[in-house]
């Protein structure tokens, strides 16, 4: 990262959406409140009031909870680059080192679950533990379970390369799932087992998007580079990477291809294929297509956009560079990772538009579900699989709730923090009221941070779509037992019928 100071990048990030000016009414209709304050702020500089000081930029950058709803990925970065700019001057306070860590505090409360969650509760000993660690005393905080997601898969074999030659998939659970909702996790590998997928689970560290949103830079490239070294692996090997958290997916898929197309390493490999197809782009596409899908049999759709021959015309110019958040690491490293990295619900619903997908499903107890399509699942330019495949089992009708503008503000650990609370809640408010009004029996969301911020405000039950997908394989799997329960007690009457009928023929 250069040396600017914080103020300087904060202050480039201003003028650079007033000049634009997008999003001034576009985000009078989101639950945005970073952006109406920018705008308020400075308003009020060209009014001739005061200039805005350092405060008041590190709080308005701190509204930024990264949505990703804005659509500037060049403002997205600076943001992310001012946050760090003022951390690395600052520091972080101790309690938010803590809670960032969600590994970390994941692993500590799985050692002693039982008496983790006596500490996480309503008493007032867990009172006095939230405030001491930077926590709101109102907010809800999940319980850990009995058996994390990572003792259950190395208890299965899943943690061992599997050794096949039909699909096989590297599952990134991602930290709320190992350590707090581990019945997501294992919905993800019954579902795609029952798809008869080879299911491994690497080793992998957290995707980074918590300590990025603290702007604690170096903790987060510790964490990016070590998954892309493990994940590069699987790609090489075969496997297609597949996200059930879309926060994680988006960083992998999205935030670290940024910028990678302008990158040396590309640019090289490029102009070394544009010199061997005498400068045609179509060729140069094609051989890039095929190079990719070549090391598992398929890329995602949001490979094309790098191997466009449009864009490979500009990739040689030396104007264009890599100017993404993580452009310090190797550009074909992170779009090797990219290419090949699929949200659950995307990978599911291609397997059933190529006629893949077990359908054979049973009913479910609810019918009426009301589905939220969270910020960053949106983000990966996917459309709505999560509908599709709801919409698949019997009896259940999905209705989505919230459009594209809507957030619950959870924003990962953000939530959680005493100082972003209330802001989190009103972000969300929005959100919730729409959720109310369609007064549903389930509420569906794949985001486990959307799903810690429904159950905080919220009556319903909450649910991954991929558990209600695992539940109708399994009543499916019951009707079909029960069936041959029924044919086999059939079977044994008509056979003492046959015997009994011989006896009084003898």
């Amino acid at each position: 990262m250069s040396s600017e100071s914080a103020e300087h990048r904060t202050r480039k990030v201003i003028d650079r959406c007033v000049s634009c000016g997008h999003c001034r009414d576009l985000m009078n209709d989101t639950s945005c409140l970073y952006f109406p304050r920018l705008y308020q702020l400075r308003d009020r500089e060209t009014a001739g009031g005061a200039r805005i000081s350092a405060a008041e930029m590190k709080q308005m950058l701190d509204l930024c909870n990264t949505c990703g709803i804005c659509p500037c990925p060049t403002v997205q970065t600076w943001i992310r680059q001012a946050k760090d700019a003022f951390v690395e001057r600052a520091g972080l306070p101790y309690s938010v080192r803590l809670i960032e860590n969600v590994q970390f505090v994941g692993k500590l409360g799985g050692a002693a679950p039982r008496l983790a969650n006596l500490l996480v509760g309503d008493s007032p000993v867990a009172v006095g533990l939230k405030r001491l660690a930077g926590l709101h005393p109102a907010r809800r905080l999940p319980r850990f379970p009995l058996e994390s997601f990572d003792s259950w898969a190395q208890s299965r074999g899943l943690t061992h390369m599997p050794q096949t030659a039909g699909r096989k998939v590297a599952y990134f659970a991602g930290c709320t799932a190992r350590y707090l909702f581990p019945e997501v996790a294992k919905a993800t590998v019954e579902v795609l087992q029952h798809n008869g997928i080879a299911v491994f689970v690497p080793e992998q560290k957290c995707c980074g998007m918590p300590t990025m949103l603290e702007g604690d830079r170096p903790f987060t490239f510790d964490r990016a580079r070590f998954n892309l070294a493990e994940l590069g692996k699987c790609v090489a090997a075969g496997f297609d990477i597949v996200c059930s958290c879309p926060t994680c997916g988006y960083l992998l898929k999205s935030v670290l291809r940024e910028g990678a197309e302008y990158s040396e390493a590309y640019r090289s490999l490029v102009q070394r294929m544009s010199a061997a197809a005498n400068g045609d782009a179509d060729q140069v596409s094609a051989r890039l297509a095929l190079d990719d899908a070549a090391l598992t049999g398929r890329s995602n759709a949001r490979s094309a956009h790098g191997r466009q021959p449009w864009m490979l015309g500009l990739v040689p110019w030396k104007v264009f560079r890599d100017h993404g958040y993580f452009a310090e690491i190797d550009g074909l490293e992170r779009l090797r990772v990219a290419n090949h990295t699929y949200d659950l619900g995307e990978y599911l619903r291609e397997l059933q538009r190529e006629g893949q997908l077990n359908c054979e499903f049973g009913a479910v107890a609810a019918r009426n579900v009301a589905y939220f399509a969270p910020c960053h699942q949106r983000q990966q330019d996917i459309g709505q699989p999560w509908m599709e495949l709801l919409g698949l089992l019997p009896g259940v009708e999905p209705t989505q709730v919230g459009d594209g503008f809507d957030c619950c503000g959870q924003g990962g650990i953000m939530g959680f923090k005493k100082d972003f609370h209330e802001t989190s809640l009103t972000i969300g408010a929005r959100l919730t009221r729409k959720i109310a009004a369609a007064v549903p029996e389930r509420l569906a969301t794949d985001c486990l941070s959307c799903r810690l911020q429904f159950q905080q405000m919220l009556p319903y039950e909450v649910l991954h779509p991929v558990e209600i997908l695992r539940d109708a394989y399994r009543a499916k799997h019951r009707g079909q037992a029960v069936f041959n329960g029924i044919l086999r007690t059939f079977d044994r009457h008509d056979s003492c019928f046959a015997l009994t009928a011989d006896s009084r023929r003898e």
